[in-house]
């Protein structure tokens, strides 16, 4: 799995669900890294949030016919969409998207039904499966993915253009890797 790249809106902390925000300069070139990162592997599906940060996300990794699905939107977080926690907190002290929901928006329970529908679709795949998607979905798909209620993936932290691997241990479902910025990272942020 692969979150999109920066966006004015994600570099700010702006919840980000339905508003569709272009990616910055410097997600899209996080994006084309991530790409890289990924050259040598194979998939048998690509699928992408419908979203255009999403999309260009998949398309500038190298995956422009990803298949959009809209079970990969990303959380709709209703009245508190394009502003931030600290925002929120001044009218809601303590405030936490994972417990607290958001006026007007969708449910986890909800947003786990749409990452269920995902992992039966990737499960079916006739081999590996690449999704690129938005931070707080993916947190709970992770979360599904090992047998998890959705609010497990609020431990589950996510960087813009991050990388993860969800597979198995035998037949465990199990998280092999979670929010590699490594491959995405510019040379000039490596405190050099």
């Amino acid at each position: 799995m692969i979150r999109h790249g920066e966006t004015e809106w994600s570099a700010s902390g702006k919840h980000t669900g339905v508003t569709d925000v272009p990616l910055t300069d410097n997600g899209r070139e996080a994006a084309r890294r991530a790409g890289e990162a990924l050259a040598e592997l194979a998939f048998a599906l690509v699928l992408t949030s419908p979203r255009q940060r999403a999309r260009d996300t998949a398309a500038l990794a190298g995956f422009p016919d990803a298949v959009a699905d809209e079970d990969l939107v990303e959380l709709d977080y209703g009245e508190y969409e394009g502003i931030t926690t600290a925002e929120i907190r001044e009218t809601r002290p303590g405030w936490d998207v994972w417990r607290d929901g958001s006026p007007g928006g969708e449910s986890l329970a909800d947003a786990a039904v749409r990452a269920d529908r995902v992992i039966e679709r990737a499960l079916g795949a006739d081999g590996d499966v690449l999704i690129v998607a938005h931070g707080h979905l993916l947190r709970v798909l992770a979360a599904r993915w090992i047998e998890l209620p959705p609010e497990g993936g609020g431990r589950l932290a996510l960087g813009t253009a991050a990388a993860c691997t969800l597979g198995f241990e035998r037949e465990r479902r199990v998280i092999w890797r979670w929010n590699d910025q490594a491959a995405s990272a510019s040379s000039s942020s490596s405190g050099a």
